[in-house]
């Protein structure tokens, strides 16, 4: 049973402070293609500022030191709510939904959660991401927000929250023997009940993206947009090689139930086109990989003909938030869209 003061992981709607951003350098897999994808975080940084601060690192300094000057301006200019806060500090790569923070809330107010990063099993070079959430700390770019290491590999993508009771995520990916070698389902599951508050774990045992290198991420798949309410990828075409996994994916969101034994509220979103790299590869295109902010949505779209569908669908999933679209197909070249490059940090998290 969980106690009453165990801390609970705090949703993406909840209030924030802002947003984290691990930007693109010549060191990372981004060099060849720096000037295509460098205004898609631009894109990102500026809808994040219209709403809440913006919490950026790089390892190029000179760069960082640019990007500052450009966003200060663009604040200034705009005469927006927002602020940047830049931190020098080394990084492997951008994907900072996986390497960033996981946040809590218990009786003693909110609490960072950094847990051991591996680049998704050891597939890439990981040693400066899982260091850099203490760098950011030792930086004081949290202020007084407590941080706590955790002996576990877990990513942030793998996870998506109620902000009740209850996680929703994939077998394939947190059962991954290159994780946590050792640990079952049931370890797994303690774990994340004493760490993250949850009395019910949704686990999702289909589902499929290709040129997805995450092992399923469920933020890739299927969202939280309430605490009862779970949208959804789902493919309609029998000739689509997702169609057999989305199928069953969706059987099992249907039958799922909330601890009260009730059925969740669900949403499709809408399939988009194919798209694929230089050399054929398809990459993984979805619209789950949505951003919640203060105020607003920042969607992935792929200049394909499915967006403006997307941006109605999520329009309508969140009413009281404008929605922002955020071309975001230089992103999935490198195998991620939106969410994966962005951390949410809610309220207090960032210093005054």
């Amino acid at each position: 049973m969980i106690q009453d003061q165990t801390p609970t992981m705090i949703p993406e709607w909840a209030p924030q402070s802002g947003v984290m951003l691990t930007w693109p350098h010549p060191g990372t897999d981004w060099y060849p293609v720096l000037e295509e994808v460098e205004p898609v975080f631009l894109a990102i940084a500026k809808g994040v500022l219209h709403h809440e601060d913006l919490l950026v690192s790089c390892e190029h300094v000179t760069r960082l030191q640019s990007l500052e000057a450009e966003l200060n301006h663009y604040i200034q200019d705009q005469n927006l709510p927002g602020r940047v806060i830049t931190v020098p500090a080394p990084a492997n790569d951008t994907w900072a939904r996986d390497h960033g923070p996981l946040s809590v809330s218990g009786a003693e107010g909110v609490q960072l959660l950094d847990f051991r990063f591996n680049a998704w099993g050891g597939k890439f070079p990981w040693e400066k991401d899982d260091a850099l959430n203490a760098r950011l700390a030792a930086s004081g770019c949290f202020g007084n927000t407590p941080m706590r290491r955790v002996d576990m590999v877990l990513e942030g993508g793998s996870l998506e929250c109620n902000g009740q009771d209850t996680l929703l995520t994939t077998s394939e990916c947190l059962l991954s023997s290159t994780r946590n070698p050792g640990m079952h389902r049931e370890d797994i599951e303690q774990m994340l009940a004493e760490l993250l508050g949850c009395r019910q774990i949704l686990w999702l045992n289909h589902g499929y993206l290709a040129g997805d290198d995450t092992d399923s991420h469920i933020d890739t798949l299927a969202r939280f947009c309430g605490p009862g309410h779970i949208c959804y990828v789902r493919c309609t075409d029998p000739g689509d090689e997702h169609y057999p996994a989305l199928q069953a994916m969706e059987q099992e969101l249907q039958q799922f139930r909330t601890p009260e034994g009730k059925p969740w509220q669900l949403t499709a979103l809408p399939w988009p086109e194919a798209c694929y790299d230089a050399d054929g590869q398809r990459l993984p295109a979805t619209y789950a990989n949505f951003l919640i902010i203060n105020g607003a949505v920042l969607l992935p779209v792929y200049d394909v003909p499915q967006d403006a569908e997307a941006i109605t669908i999520v329009g309508a999933l969140f009413p009281e938030r404008e929605i922002i679209p955020v071309n975001c197909r230089p992103l999935i070249e490198q195998h991620g869209s939106l969410h994966c490059v962005t951390m949410q940090l809610p309220e207090g998290t960032l210093r005054p």
